[in-house]
């Protein structure tokens, strides 16, 4: 690919605010057929803004946004951008969740109508699901909300490949892999490089930098609403992308001796699947960061709903960080704020009403501890970036008394600069005592757990202190029938 292609679309000093905060500022970028485009940053640095911009969703305050060297930015809007066969997979899930996977292919594809419409529907994505997904044990009919949320994101992601008597150019994949596990980010990613074999382009947003460098085809890195840095994907390392992000590359800090936290002391938590067949149980002991590995949807989440509601029973304190933020995690109608502190109230208490100097002052700490990028913590939660939400979700979690913290898949989307800060104060709070209970589907993570169970089909199948963890042995264990 070189600089004299024509871009399917070019981006010419587009500009965005949003009240007081400047988005994106001169933002110069275009877009080219045949290619993988990869778009990383920090959390809050602009890349959802610009593909709401370049999806139509959002309109740009300044600059132009040229296809076939006409300006359509007046113009713009979703209807313009899927003419022009633009696509968008966003970060939150557009899925109606009250209806099935056939119903809502029909609402993108709009040309399909008439008599025996569900069956074509169901015809085309299960095709769709196929190709891009093989064995992934979804049928048309399935209603979305009985869907986990590994599978309503395959869902959407095969709509978005779908088409009727339609044109598609271009697809946008906002962290499309955050709730898949290894092997069907890897089904994925084998796609986009099909289809951009194929004279299709993708714009791809990972905060998982190896993916990246062995998908795309360049990489646009953002800060701050800028886009500070445009390569050629082979001309970075693993180091200079985060370099190019602003972040100190640190190095791995896995070196170290390994010291097991299970002692004589009594577990915190001695847990049954319950679907475990066998007498096998999940321990946890005070200080300890315990892993949940295995495929995504093998039963990890359900036996940290299994803690949660027994730990509540008990009148047990427990905290949650969940991964699937907009339906288990954060209030929309809520501040910031409130989203930090509300499992916090009983230690912000004054006599009978809250005190609201000290929820301020608890706020303000948790922002400065986790970077929340803010202007006000009394901004709408939903004013933040998908990555800055998910921050305040451990905020909260972390700010409350509880010893016992779950965390769901909770590193999704979340850049690999908070990242690293986020591992360090999880240790450093497993260093006071306070235990950890990690499902993660992300292989790396589990380098910072002190022990590893493996789930396979509801029950723990492995367990592993993290001295004897490897990736083959954890592939190994979530996939054979029997483990010896």
């Amino acid at each position: 690919m070189t600089e004299t292609h024509v871009p399917l679309v070019d981006l010419k000093g587009v500009g965005k605010r949003f009240g007081a905060v400047r988005a994106l500022n001169d933002v110069n970028l275009g877009f080219r057929a045949g290619e993988c485009l990869g778009l990383i940053g920090h959390n809050g640095a602009g890349k959802s803004t610009l593909m709401h911009i370049l999806a139509g969703t959002l309109r740009a305050d300044e600059g132009a946004l040229m296809m076939a060297g006409v300006d359509v930015r007046s113009g713009y809007s979703v209807q313009v951008a899927r003419q022009h066969g633009i696509r968008c997979v966003f970060q939150e899930l557009s899925l109606c969740p009250n209806l099935s996977v056939a119903e809502n292919t029909r609402l993108m594809c709009p040309r399909l109508r008439g008599f025996g419409w569900r069956r074509k529907a169901g015809a085309l994505i299960g095709a769709s699901l196929e190709t891009i997904f093989p064995g992934h044990g979804i049928s048309p009919g399935d209603v979305i909300a009985d869907l986990p949320i590994g599978q309503r994101q395959m869902v959407e992601i095969a709509r978005a490949f779908t088409c009727v008597d339609e044109h598609l150019a271009l697809v946008i994949l906002d962290e499309p892999t955050s709730s898949l596990d290894a092997r069907v980010a890897e089904q994925l990613l084998r796609h986009v490089r099909r289809y951009v074999e194929s004279g299709g382009c993708v714009v791809l947003i990972s905060h998982i930098l190896g993916e990246m460098l062995a998908t795309c085809d360049r990489i646009a890195v953002m800060s701050d609403g800028c886009v500070v840095d445009v390569r050629a994907a082979s001309a970075f390392t693993h180091a200079s992308l985060v370099e190019s992000m602003g972040t100190v590359a640190k190095p791995h800090d896995n070196a170290h001796v390994f010291t097991s936290k299970r002692s004589a002391q009594t577990p915190v938590v001695d847990q049954r699947p319950a679907r475990q067949q066998n007498s096998a149980t999940v321990a946890a002991y005070p200080g300890e960061i315990v892993g949940l590995a295995g495929l995504a949807g093998q039963g990890q989440s359900q036996l940290l709903v299994q803690l949660l509601r027994e730990r509540i029973a008990r009148g047990k304190r427990v905290a949650l960080v969940a991964g699937d933020r907009q339906t288990d995690g954060v209030f929309n109608l809520w501040s910031i704020a409130e989203n930090i502190t509300i499992s916090s109230l009983a230690a912000l208490r004054r006599g009978a009403l809250i005190d609201p100097q000290a929820e301020q002052a608890m706020a303000a700490e948790w922002q400065q501890r986790m970077g929340i990028r803010t202007p006000d913590m009394n901004n709408p939660i939903l004013s933040l970036s998908g990555g800055n939400q998910q921050k305040a979700l451990f905020a909260r979690a972390l700010a409350c008394d509880s010893d016992l913290i779950l965390m769901d898949d909770p590193m999704r989307g979340v850049d690999v600069g908070t990242k690293r800060e986020v591992y360090a104060i999880i240790k450093e709070e497993a260093a006071r005592g306070r235990t950890f209970i990690w499902y993660t589907t992300e292989l790396e993570e589990l380098d910072h757990c002190d022990h590893i169970y493996v789930f396979r089909n509801g029950q723990a199948v492995a367990d592993m202190p993290r001295d004897e963890l490897s990736e083959a042995q954890v592939l190994r264990s979530s996939f054979q029938e029997e483990v010896a």
